[in-house]
Protein backbone atom coordinates (compact mmCIF):
# COMPACT_ATOMS: atom_id res chain seq x y z
CA UNK A 1 0.00 0.00 0.00
CA UNK A 2 1.40 3.39 -0.94
CA UNK A 3 2.24 5.85 1.80
CA UNK A 4 0.26 9.07 1.69
CA UNK A 5 1.08 10.73 5.02
CA UNK A 6 3.33 13.79 4.89
CA UNK A 7 4.09 14.75 8.48
CA UNK A 8 5.46 18.10 9.61
CA UNK A 9 6.79 18.28 13.18
CA UNK A 10 7.29 21.77 14.56
CA UNK A 11 9.62 21.50 17.56
CA UNK A 12 11.67 18.31 17.48
CA UNK A 13 12.40 17.60 21.13
CA UNK A 14 12.46 14.50 23.32
CA UNK A 15 8.78 13.56 22.93
CA UNK A 16 8.38 14.52 19.28
CA UNK A 17 11.45 12.56 18.25
CA UNK A 18 10.17 9.41 19.98
CA UNK A 19 6.88 9.76 18.09
CA UNK A 20 8.67 10.40 14.79
CA UNK A 21 10.79 7.26 15.15
CA UNK A 22 7.67 5.19 15.78
CA UNK A 23 5.52 6.59 12.96
CA UNK A 24 8.33 6.97 10.40
CA UNK A 25 7.69 3.65 8.57
CA UNK A 26 4.12 4.76 7.83
CA UNK A 27 5.00 8.16 6.37
CA UNK A 28 5.78 9.20 2.82
CA UNK A 29 7.82 12.04 4.33
CA UNK A 30 8.62 13.60 7.68
CA UNK A 31 9.96 17.13 7.98
CA UNK A 32 11.13 18.32 11.40
CA UNK A 33 12.23 21.69 12.73
CA UNK A 34 14.70 22.96 15.30
CA UNK A 35 15.64 26.43 16.47
CA UNK A 36 19.44 26.23 16.24
CA UNK A 37 21.55 25.66 13.15
CA UNK A 38 23.68 23.22 15.15
CA UNK A 39 20.70 21.01 15.95
CA UNK A 40 19.46 21.18 12.36
CA UNK A 41 22.87 19.97 11.18
CA UNK A 42 22.89 17.16 13.74
CA UNK A 43 19.41 16.02 12.75
CA UNK A 44 20.36 16.03 9.08
CA UNK A 45 23.38 13.90 9.94
CA UNK A 46 20.91 11.48 11.55
CA UNK A 47 18.97 11.34 8.24
CA UNK A 48 16.09 13.58 9.26
CA UNK A 49 14.72 16.15 6.82
CA UNK A 50 15.38 19.03 9.21
CA UNK A 51 14.73 22.73 8.74
CA UNK A 52 15.38 25.76 10.95
CA UNK A 53 12.39 27.46 12.57
CA UNK A 54 12.82 30.31 15.02
CA UNK A 55 9.12 30.90 15.67
CA UNK A 56 9.29 34.30 14.01
CA UNK A 57 9.77 33.79 10.28
CA UNK A 58 9.10 31.17 7.63
CA UNK A 59 11.67 30.29 4.96
CA UNK A 60 10.72 28.96 1.50
CA UNK A 61 11.68 25.37 2.36
CA UNK A 62 9.43 25.42 5.42
CA UNK A 63 6.61 26.97 3.41
CA UNK A 64 6.94 24.08 0.97
CA UNK A 65 6.77 21.57 3.84
CA UNK A 66 3.57 23.23 5.09
CA UNK A 67 2.13 23.09 1.58
CA UNK A 68 2.58 19.31 1.27
CA UNK A 69 1.75 18.41 4.90
CA UNK A 70 -1.22 16.16 5.52
CA UNK A 71 -0.54 16.02 9.28
CA UNK A 72 1.17 18.46 11.65
CA UNK A 73 2.48 17.90 15.16
CA UNK A 74 3.00 21.09 17.17
CA UNK A 75 5.49 20.56 19.98
CA UNK A 76 6.81 24.12 20.20
CA UNK A 77 5.81 25.90 23.42
CA UNK A 78 3.97 29.23 23.44
CA UNK A 79 5.40 32.45 24.83
CA UNK A 80 4.05 35.71 26.17
CA UNK A 81 3.27 36.78 22.60
CA UNK A 82 1.31 33.64 21.72
CA UNK A 83 1.83 30.43 19.82
CA UNK A 84 4.93 30.65 17.60
CA UNK A 85 3.58 28.31 14.94
CA UNK A 86 0.35 30.21 14.42
CA UNK A 87 2.20 33.52 14.61
CA UNK A 88 4.76 32.62 11.93
CA UNK A 89 2.96 29.97 9.87
CA UNK A 90 -0.72 30.65 10.48
CA UNK A 91 -1.46 32.13 7.02
CA UNK A 92 0.42 29.26 5.32
CA UNK A 93 -1.44 26.67 7.38
CA UNK A 94 -4.77 28.28 6.53
CA UNK A 95 -3.95 27.76 2.85
CA UNK A 96 -2.31 24.31 3.16
CA UNK A 97 -4.21 22.35 0.50
CA UNK A 98 -3.99 18.79 1.86
CA UNK A 99 -3.83 19.37 5.61
CA UNK A 100 -6.13 16.94 7.45
CA UNK A 101 -5.13 16.86 11.11
CA UNK A 102 -3.14 18.81 13.70
CA UNK A 103 -1.85 17.30 16.94
CA UNK A 104 -1.00 19.83 19.65
CA UNK A 105 1.06 18.97 22.73
CA UNK A 106 -0.13 20.83 25.82
CA UNK A 107 0.19 20.14 29.55
CA UNK A 108 -1.94 19.04 32.49
CA UNK A 109 -0.73 22.28 34.07
CA UNK A 110 -3.74 23.95 32.46
CA UNK A 111 -5.89 22.42 35.23
CA UNK A 112 -3.94 24.21 37.95
CA UNK A 113 -4.52 23.16 41.55
CA UNK A 114 -7.45 20.91 42.47
CA UNK A 115 -6.26 20.10 46.01
CA UNK A 116 -5.56 16.47 45.18
CA UNK A 117 -8.95 15.77 43.54
CA UNK A 118 -9.34 13.81 40.31
CA UNK A 119 -9.64 15.80 37.08
CA UNK A 120 -10.68 14.77 33.59
CA UNK A 121 -10.95 16.56 30.26
CA UNK A 122 -14.17 18.27 31.37
CA UNK A 123 -12.73 19.66 34.60
CA UNK A 124 -12.41 23.45 34.92
CA UNK A 125 -9.10 24.98 33.89
CA UNK A 126 -7.45 26.91 36.72
CA UNK A 127 -3.98 27.76 35.41
CA UNK A 128 -1.70 29.32 37.98
CA UNK A 129 1.73 29.70 36.40
CA UNK A 130 2.45 31.98 33.49
CA UNK A 131 3.46 29.03 31.31
CA UNK A 132 0.12 27.31 31.99
CA UNK A 133 -1.82 30.49 31.21
CA UNK A 134 0.06 30.63 27.91
CA UNK A 135 -0.87 27.00 27.21
CA UNK A 136 -4.57 27.69 27.74
CA UNK A 137 -4.36 30.62 25.33
CA UNK A 138 -2.52 28.46 22.79
CA UNK A 139 -5.10 25.66 23.07
CA UNK A 140 -7.86 28.19 22.43
CA UNK A 141 -6.00 29.62 19.43
CA UNK A 142 -5.57 26.20 17.87
CA UNK A 143 -9.25 25.40 18.41
CA UNK A 144 -10.20 28.62 16.61
CA UNK A 145 -7.79 27.77 13.79
CA UNK A 146 -9.11 24.20 13.41
CA UNK A 147 -12.71 25.43 13.31
CA UNK A 148 -11.87 28.07 10.70
CA UNK A 149 -10.14 25.45 8.53
CA UNK A 150 -12.64 22.67 9.31
CA UNK A 151 -9.80 20.25 10.08
CA UNK A 152 -9.40 17.76 12.90
CA UNK A 153 -7.49 18.84 16.00
CA UNK A 154 -6.18 16.68 18.79
CA UNK A 155 -4.98 18.42 21.97
CA UNK A 156 -2.89 16.23 24.24
CA UNK A 157 -2.34 17.39 27.81
CA UNK A 158 0.84 15.73 29.01
CA UNK A 159 1.90 15.19 32.60
CA UNK A 160 5.52 14.98 33.74
CA UNK A 161 7.56 13.39 30.95
CA UNK A 162 10.21 10.79 31.71
CA UNK A 163 12.02 7.99 29.92
CA UNK A 164 15.51 6.79 29.03
CA UNK A 165 18.03 9.45 30.00
CA UNK A 166 15.38 11.48 31.88
CA UNK A 167 14.23 9.57 34.92
CA UNK A 168 14.77 9.05 38.63
CA UNK A 169 17.18 6.27 37.68
CA UNK A 170 19.37 8.72 35.79
CA UNK A 171 19.17 11.21 38.67
CA UNK A 172 20.26 8.55 41.15
CA UNK A 173 23.18 7.55 38.95
CA UNK A 174 24.17 11.21 38.65
CA UNK A 175 23.85 11.77 42.40
CA UNK A 176 21.18 14.45 41.99
CA UNK A 177 18.06 12.57 43.14
CA UNK A 178 16.23 14.03 46.15
CA UNK A 179 13.22 12.79 48.10
CA UNK A 180 11.29 15.97 48.82
CA UNK A 181 8.38 15.30 51.16
CA UNK A 182 5.23 17.40 51.01
CA UNK A 183 2.37 15.55 52.73
CA UNK A 184 -0.53 14.81 50.40
CA UNK A 185 1.33 15.86 47.25
CA UNK A 186 0.96 13.64 44.18
CA UNK A 187 1.95 13.93 40.53
CA UNK A 188 1.05 12.04 37.38
CA UNK A 189 3.73 11.10 34.89
CA UNK A 190 3.94 9.86 31.31
CA UNK A 191 6.64 7.66 29.84
CA UNK A 192 7.93 8.86 26.47
CA UNK A 193 7.06 5.47 24.95
CA UNK A 194 3.40 6.12 25.73
CA UNK A 195 3.60 9.58 24.20
CA UNK A 196 4.88 7.98 21.00
CA UNK A 197 2.31 5.19 21.15
CA UNK A 198 -0.71 7.37 21.90
CA UNK A 199 0.17 9.97 19.25
CA UNK A 200 0.63 7.19 16.72
CA UNK A 201 -2.79 5.80 17.64
CA UNK A 202 -4.25 9.29 17.24
CA UNK A 203 -2.72 9.90 13.85
CA UNK A 204 -4.12 6.56 12.61
CA UNK A 205 -7.57 7.23 14.08
CA UNK A 206 -10.35 7.48 11.51
CA UNK A 207 -12.77 9.39 13.70
CA UNK A 208 -12.51 12.92 15.09
CA UNK A 209 -10.11 13.60 17.94
CA UNK A 210 -10.54 16.18 20.71
CA UNK A 211 -8.88 16.93 24.04
CA UNK A 212 -7.09 14.09 25.82
CA UNK A 213 -5.12 13.72 29.01
CA UNK A 214 -1.93 11.84 28.13
CA UNK A 215 -0.93 10.59 31.54
CA UNK A 216 -0.30 7.38 33.44
CA UNK A 217 -2.79 5.43 35.56
CA UNK A 218 -1.41 6.16 39.01
CA UNK A 219 -0.67 9.60 40.48
CA UNK A 220 1.88 9.10 43.21
CA UNK A 221 4.01 11.01 45.73
CA UNK A 222 7.32 12.01 44.11
CA UNK A 223 9.36 10.47 46.92
CA UNK A 224 7.86 7.05 46.14
CA UNK A 225 9.29 7.17 42.62
CA UNK A 226 12.79 7.91 43.88
CA UNK A 227 12.57 5.13 46.45
CA UNK A 228 11.38 2.61 43.85
CA UNK A 229 14.19 3.61 41.47
CA UNK A 230 16.76 3.23 44.26
CA UNK A 231 15.53 -0.27 45.03
CA UNK A 232 15.70 -1.18 41.33
CA UNK A 233 19.33 -0.04 41.29
CA UNK A 234 20.05 -1.58 44.70
CA UNK A 235 21.45 1.70 45.98
CA UNK A 236 20.65 3.58 49.22
CA UNK A 237 17.36 5.46 49.29
CA UNK A 238 18.09 9.20 49.57
CA UNK A 239 17.06 10.78 52.86
CA UNK A 240 13.80 12.66 53.34
CA UNK A 241 13.90 16.41 52.73
CA UNK A 242 10.90 18.35 54.10
CA UNK A 243 9.41 20.57 51.42
CA UNK A 244 9.88 23.70 53.52
CA UNK A 245 13.61 22.98 53.74
CA UNK A 246 14.14 22.05 50.09
CA UNK A 247 16.11 24.46 47.97
CA UNK A 248 14.01 24.58 44.82
CA UNK A 249 14.00 26.86 41.82
CA UNK A 250 11.00 29.10 41.34
CA UNK A 251 9.74 26.76 38.61
CA UNK A 252 10.35 23.68 40.75
CA UNK A 253 8.47 25.18 43.67
CA UNK A 254 5.58 26.13 41.38
CA UNK A 255 5.06 22.46 40.45
CA UNK A 256 4.41 21.67 44.11
CA UNK A 257 1.80 24.44 44.21
CA UNK A 258 -0.48 22.31 42.02
CA UNK A 259 -1.92 19.08 43.38
CA UNK A 260 -4.30 16.92 41.35
CA UNK A 261 -4.96 13.39 40.16
CA UNK A 262 -5.39 13.22 36.39
CA UNK A 263 -7.44 10.46 34.78
CA UNK A 264 -6.64 8.95 31.37
CA UNK A 265 -9.87 7.03 30.74
CA UNK A 266 -10.86 9.01 27.66
CA UNK A 267 -7.72 8.34 25.64
CA UNK A 268 -7.95 4.65 26.46
CA UNK A 269 -11.56 4.38 25.33
CA UNK A 270 -11.64 6.82 22.41
CA UNK A 271 -8.38 5.66 20.83
CA UNK A 272 -8.50 2.10 22.15
CA UNK A 273 -5.00 2.74 23.47
CA UNK A 274 -3.31 0.33 25.88
CA UNK A 275 -0.56 1.94 27.92
CA UNK A 276 2.90 0.40 27.72
CA UNK A 277 3.94 1.88 31.06
CA UNK A 278 0.69 2.29 32.99
CA UNK A 279 2.50 3.24 36.22
CA UNK A 280 5.91 4.51 37.23
CA UNK A 281 6.91 0.95 38.12
CA UNK A 282 6.74 -0.34 34.56
CA UNK A 283 8.18 2.92 33.31
CA UNK A 284 11.24 2.86 35.55
CA UNK A 285 11.89 -0.79 34.77
CA UNK A 286 11.81 0.15 31.09
CA UNK A 287 14.37 2.89 31.78
CA UNK A 288 16.84 0.29 33.03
Amino acid sequence: MSKTMHLLILGFGYSASAFAREIRPECASITVTARSAEKVDRLRAESWDALPFDGLTSAPALNAAVHRATHVLVSAPPSEVGDPVLRALGPRLLEAPVLKRVLYLSTVGVYGDHEGAWVDEESPLRPVSQRSLQRVAAENSWQVFAASRNIDLGIFRLSGIYGPGRSAIDNLRAGTARRIIKPGQVFNRIHVADIAGALSAAIRCNGPLGVFNLTDHEPAPPQDIVEFAARLLNVPVPPDIPFDEAKLSEMGRSFYGENKRVTNGLIRSALNYTFRCPTYREGLRACL
